[in-house]
């Protein structure tokens, strides 16, 4: 009988997972479990993707704002640190910053503007363009901000971020001095001591630093990447890609993620007799159109996955054949016509006029992405994606 479906991503459910636990056992088994309840059949290519989240639950990978504090103090010492360019949000620098501020005596801290690099906004643009102000070349003090913007709530949280920032520096006692500006090298008018904060962009960022005179230079992925009196670590990232677990806590990136997938693999294979590919993903890289926020507060989408998922598609557009190459075809000689070229076309159809439109971002992105909205960020309780038939095309 012929296939009528594509593509199918389903959150499967695990048991909550601790510090401790085996992680590759649990993906195993819920996958096991989940196809035997649902009348699942296993193919190969099928897809298992594991949240970041309970792989660095399973390792213990924690830190506390004291852990974070004292690896500042280490690196900074008594210096007035320029704290530049976080991202807005509770979750995700709240306690880095709490960290950052209890390990320091001085901050200036120094918002990109009219939004993070993720997309979340301080000021709506057309304010911008009402005042007069060029982002790209205009510094504004704190004041100066107010006096032209007022008090600009974020649109989905409803938190006034300069003054939520300022709070958590004033909960130890550390001075905080806020300043607006697009330019890395600002920074260096009020300090050579700099910790640039910013996810993406931050090894242009500290380039820019050093070439100026900067002196003491780190990134976000240069803290915790050793373990602080017992604390969890992330020798890649540091405090990239972590979030807040408790009033004092973060829950790191998790480390070490490739021998964990390639273990649950096997295991897979030594289950089912088919090779399924596995990978462990975080954020999802997709913009909202309403808040304009770019999802992608993680390092990376995939921090570990199994050689199959290397690369980017290599499709053609089926609209593209249908109305220009076989555009006096019909039912099911349209249909043989596009599954023949299907079956011949090239291993890199990059440039050609047949892919038009086609998407070639790295497979583990585009996945996922998928696996991130199946999987949500609240309450589902599906931290583990099953997908099939993703690799399959319309000749399947």
């Amino acid at each position: 009988m012929e296939r009528v479906v594509g593509t199918v991503a389903r959150g499967l459910r695990c048991p909550i997972i601790n510090e401790g636990d085996n992680i590759e056992e649990i993906v195993v088994e819920s996958v096991l479990k989940a196809a035997e309840i649902e009348k699942l059949t296993f193919k190969d290519k099928d897809i298992v993707s594991i949240t970041e989240s309970i792989v660095a639950r399973a390792q213990g990978n924690y830190a506390t704002i004291d852990h974070i504090a004292t690896d500042i103090k280490a690196k900074f010492e008594e210096d007035t640190i320029g704290v530049i360019f976080p991202i807005l949000s509770r979750n995700r620098f709240g306690n880095c910053l709490r960290g950052i501020a209890k390990g320091a005596k001085k901050i200036v801290l120094m918002l990109s503007y009219p939004s993070d690099e993720v997309g979340n906004h301080l000021v709506d643009l057309d304010m911008l363009d009402e005042k007069g102000i060029n982002p790209w070349t205009d510094v504004l003090t704190e004041k100066e901000f107010r006096d032209l913007f007022g008090s600009c709530k974020h649109a989905f949280t409803g938190i006034d971020y300069v003054e939520y920032y300022k709070s958590l520096a004033a909960e130890f006692g550390t001075e905080c001095e806020v300043i607006f500006s697009n330019k890395p090298e600002t920074i260096l008018e009020y300090t050579k001591s700099v910790l640039a904060c910013d996810v993406h962009s931050r090894i242009r960022t500290k380039k820019i630093l050093k070439a100026n005179g900067g002196e003491k230079i780190y990134s976000l992925d240069d803290i915790l990447t050793e373990s602080i009196d017992g604390s969890g670590y992330n020798s890649e990232y540091g405090l990239l890609g972590s979030n807040t677990a408790t009033h004092d806590g973060m829950k790191l990136f998790p480390r070490d993620c490739q021998p964990v997938v390639d273990n649950i693999q096997k295991m897979l294979k030594d289950k089912t007799g088919k090779t399924i590919e596995v990978m462990v993903y975080g954020d999802g890289a997709f913009k909202d159109p309403i808040g304009k926020i770019w999802e992608l507060a993680d390092p990376v989408v995939s921090p570990a996955y199994t050689a199959g998922l290397d690369g980017t598609p290599n499709e053609v557009k089926l609209k593209y054949l249908a109305d220009n190459n076989f555009a006096e075809l019909r039912g099911d000689e349209l249909k043989q016509a596009i599954s023949e070229f299907i079956d011949t076309k090239n291993d890199d159809l990059h440039g050609s006029n047949e892919s038009l439109g086609t998407t070639p971002r790295k497979l583990t992105d585009l996945i996922g992405s998928l696996a991130d909205l199946t999987s949500g960020s609240g309450d589902k309780g599906t931290p583990i994606v099953f997908i099939q038939g993703y690799f399959d095309d319309f000749t399947k």
